[in-house]
Parts: C-alpha cells; sequence; structure tokens
C-alpha cells in the first residue's frame, strides 16, 4: 500500500463513484480539481461498455466535467485490445450498444449477425433481445471463444435504484450452457496491464478508485494495487465490513479523500 498523498495517478471508477445516472455526487468536481492542483493525473476507468470513449466525454461534458478522450479508458477498449492481440481483423458475434459495436468496428474487427464468428463478445447490451441472448447460447454452445467485457452484476442509479448489468447477462448464458466467458474488465489483469502499458504508469505510485468490492478492490487486491472504497454506490457499509475483499482506504464518498491527496 502507498500513502495517498504519494500516489502520482488515481484509475477512476465512474458510475457510482463520481456520479449516480445523471446525477453528480457532492464534492466529486472538486476533488478531480484537488487532484490536477496537485500536479497528479486521473484516468477515468469505468467497466460499463455500453458507451465508448467519446460518449463518456460526452456525458461528463453534461455534468460539469472537462474530460479529454485520452483521459478514459473503457473495458470495451481493453476488450479490443486484448482481442486484437489474439487475432487482428477477427470476426466477432457482439452483444453490444451501437457505441461498442462502433468501437470494435473501429479496432478492425467485422461484426457479424450471422455464420460462424471467431468470438462470442458479451457487453453491457442495454438494447439485449431473446433473439442476441439465443444465438449467443448457440455458438458458445458450440465451442466459439467467448469473452465479456465485465463482471459486474447491476449498474447502480440515483436514487438507490438499479440496472442489471453485464454479470447478469453471464449469469443467464451460463445457465443455459454451462460456461463462462473470459472477462476482460476489473477485477482482471487484462484491463490494468493495458492502462499501465498505454499510459506508462507504474503500479507503485498508481491507486484504483470505486465503489464496488468485487471488481474495483478487488483489482487493487490481486494486482497489489492501492485501492480506495467509495461508499456512495454499490458498496454500503454493513457488505464492507462482511466481505473478505478489504481496501486499503475506505471513504464515504470521493470528497471526504481530498484532504488525503
Amino acid at each position: 500500500m502507498t500513502e495517498l498523498n504519494k500516489i502520482e495517478c488515481f484509475l477512476l471508477d465512474m458510475d457510482g463513484t463520481l456520479y449516480l445516472g445523471n446525477e453528480l455526487i457532492d464534492g466529486a468536481a472538486d476533488f478531480l480539481r484537488a487532484i490536477k492542483q496537485k500536479n497528479k493525473k486521473y484516468i477515468f476507468v469505468t467497466n460499463n461498455s455500453s458507451k465508448n470513449r467519446a460518449a463518456y466525454v460526452e456525458k461528463l461534458a453534461s455534468l460539469g466535467i472537462a474530460a479529454l478522450p485520452d483521459e478514459v479508458f473503457t473495458s470495451g477498449e481493453a476488450a479490443t485490445i486484448f482481442i486484437n492481440k489474439i487475432k487482428p481483423g477477427a470476426k466477432i458475434f457482439l452483444l453490444g450498444t451501437n457505441a461498442l459495436e462502433n468501437e470494435f468496428a473501429e479496432a478492425g474487427f467485422k461484426l457479424i449477425k450471422k455464420g460462424g464468428p471467431d468470438f462470442v463478445v458479451l457487453g453491457f447490451d442495454t438494447g439485449l433481445t431473446y433473439d442476441k441472448l439465443w444465438a449467443a447460447c448457440d455458438y458458445i454452445r458450440a465451442g466459439v471463444p467467448y469473452y465479456a467485457t465485465h463482471p459486474d452484476l447491476n449498474c447502480p442509479l440515483e436514487g438507490g435504484a438499479f440496472m442489471p448489468d453485464a454479470g447478469a447477462m453471464i449469469a443467464f448464458i451460463k445457465a443455459s450452457t454451462g460456461r463462462t466467458p473470459v472477462v476482460i474488465g476489473k477485477p482482471n489483469r487484462h484491463i490494468v496491464e493495458a492502462i499501465l502499458s498505454k499510459y506508462s504508469l507504474s503500479k507503485e505510485k498508481t491507486a484504483i478508485v470505486g465503489d464496488r468490492l468485487y471488481t474495483d478492490i478487488r483489482t487493487g487486491a490481486d494486482f497489489g494495487m492501492t485501492s480506495a472504497l467509495v461508499l456512495s454506490g454499490e458498496t454500503d457499509i454493513k457488505m464492507c465490513r462482511r466481505s473478505k475483499i478489504k481496501s486499503d482506504y475506505v471513504f464515504g464518498s470521493v470528497k471526504d479523500m481530498i484532504p488525503f491527496i
């Protein structure tokens, strides 16, 4: 663990950490300003693959946060990097939004609706249909390699509400096929290695900040990286105390972190 005042870069989750749905969490903008004022940097790192970098820049701008595309890294981008190392230009059967489809197409993949794909990739598909799930299950059951952008069960919204996330879709497919995917996003090493390489970061001077124990905080625990849990999203204090996954720091929100960075 590295003391927060010695951290040079913060990997910041977004949903549940900086905002809930379309509402900015109190103090989030002040927290980001404090990081910049101390000549440190942050990267917005999200498992939510329903949007690409451009869409997240637009969303952050709508909340009053100016962000550059290079300051955003999604599990969708991590998935394109990972799969391109295995088979560039592969044929992909993708369960994802239009934004994720664009990201895969721009990375050189051929997206197919029928025929024999090289890979099935599951993202946070907010327009998911039964026919798409059915087709994916058929391919997966037939042995097509299967990847998922992230394992989050729920996406937190304003007012304490949640919407089912990719992890719930993984559970559906497993119930039908008996197979689980290779998961790219947090807490897996694939996304962390891609970030450290792309931005030339040292893990000893990098901290991950988020609201989920089983993704954000487990990433820090498994990868030997300093972690800070915020209780503004999915995890509450009771869940924190019960969990075997422990963070280096626990705060009510990112606003409470400001004096420590």
